[in-house]
């Protein structure tokens, strides 16, 4: 995400709360915000598959995904 679709939607939150949008306009701020989230889950997601945890006895161990049924 760049920092121009940022500011668009910046722009398209501020006209919202002042005068209304547009039914175009409330679509291109949907997708913006959709587009937004998924890049930051996707930076989360890799900044978490880079973390490991170090054991008191020194030894390191890789993150790894929990079987969701596993509680």
């Amino acid at each position: 995400m760049n920092s121009e679709n940022i500011k668009r939607i910046n722009e398209l939150y501020h006209k919202s709360k002042n005068e209304g949008l547009t039914e175009e306009e409330k679509k291109e701020q949907k997708k913006l915000r959709e587009d937004y989230i998924a890049n930051i889950r996707r930076n989360l997601r890799g900044t978490l598959e880079n973390v490991s945890f170090v054991n008191p006895d020194g030894s390191v161990e890789p993150v790894v995904k929990k079987d969701s049924k596993e509680v």
